[in-house]
């Protein structure tokens, strides 16, 4: 359920109300903008009636929320969430996702395999305009055979590469016993495997760092608000989404790019959106043009996988651009972003 509190309402008559609904057991979420501020109360209330609270002077109106996320909804939170990565640390250079001014570029391999490899691509992407830094410590492959990552060693490589080029770094998280090595990693990135991985989720609310919340292989949009929920719910609101492609019927590329899914999550979710164009199509060649589609579609970032050397690279060589690739998609990015006002 959602209080809308009238423009008058003072402080003291605010914090009276929520004093109030805490009193009755509910949890409240307040959300102020510029000329509203709206309660969203979290718990039980299929037992109260929104009439009860329209007799009240600084109540404007309350209605109920059908959808089942509630702090990921617009109705609970009008206005854009803009969240800072990589903000407060001397020598990194922050960036906003979600802004609406900018589109941010995240890049970098889908592995960390050495020093020398990271060191090379972290100065390649932000050379070509990246914001922030990829790269897989911990890598969760289908065989387990195939390369797992360097773990915690790869992590050290990840904050060296921030450390000389100021780039704020974002890194997957497979498991809460890792999130001891976190400590200097910019962005938290829960992939596809573990979106639905519900105490993971609910250790990562506890950190309040920026979290990049990828759609399951087999996801519904409702199921990626409501892992989003269960981040919100623990106490981190700064969660971005993220669509990387869904498995369909058809085999001619890895995934199926869900472009739809931006001007929806838009529209039902104040949250920032990314779409990743490699995961979603697994080749190369394809990738700059589901990039340019999701700038267009509206996104608020992009996550691109960048390679010195991808015929060599120890995971996902097919769908892994070259830096003069990237360099040459960003140029043309820049154009797209320009058409709305925007930059890259």
């Amino acid at each position: 359920m959602i209080i809308t509190l009238k423009k008058g309402a003072t402080q003291a008559q605010t914090e009276g109300l929520i004093a109030n609904l805490k009193e009755k057991g509910f949890g409240v979420h307040v959300s102020k903008g510029e000329s509203m501020t709206i309660l969203g109360l979290l718990g039980d209330t299929s037992k109260v009636d929104p009439d009860d609270f329209l007799g009240m002077d600084i109540v404007e109106k309350a209605e109920r929320v059908s959808a089942p996320y509630k702090m990921a909804s617009r109705a609970f939170h009008p206005h854009n969430t803009v969240i800072e990565v990589g903000g407060g640390q001397a020598g990194v250079t922050p960036c906003t996702i979600g802004d609406g001014k900018s589109v941010v570029i995240i890049a970098g391999p889908c592995s960390v395999e050495s020093e020398e490899q990271i060191m090379d691509a972290a100065r390649a992407v932000k050379k070509a305009g990246a914001r922030i830094l990829r790269g897989g410590a911990y890598k969760p492959r289908t065989s387990p055979y195939s390369f797992q990552g360097l773990g915690a060693e790869g992590i050290k490589l990840l904050e060296k590469a921030k450390a000389e080029t100021g780039l704020p770094i974002c890194t997957e998280l497979m498991s809460a016993s890792e999130l001891k090595y976190f400590e200097n990693i910019d962005m938290i990135q829960i992939g596809a495997r573990n979106f639905q991985n519900f105490d993971l989720l609910k250790e990562v609310g506890k950190t309040h760092k920026p979290v990049l919340l990828k759609r399951g292989l087999s996801g519904t949009i409702q199921e990626l608000l409501m892992s989003a929920e269960y981040i919100m719910a623990n106490g981190n609101e700064n969660v971005i989404l993220c669509e990387r492609g869904i498995r369909t019927f058809d085999g001619y590329t890895r995934n199926c790019l869900d472009v739809s899914a931006v001007p929806y999550l838009h529209k039902y979710t104040h949250l920032p959106v990314v779409l990743d164009p490699s995961h979603a199509c697994g080749i190369r060649w394809m990738v700059g043009a589901l990039a340019c589609s999701s700038v267009a579609a509206g996104a608020d970032g992009l996550e691109i996988e960048v390679h010195c050397n991808p015929e060599k690279a120890l995971s996902d060589a097919s769908q892994q651009l070259t830096p003069p690739q990237f360099e040459e998609l960003c140029d043309k990015l820049k154009k797209y972003a320009a058409v709305e006002g925007r930059t890259i």
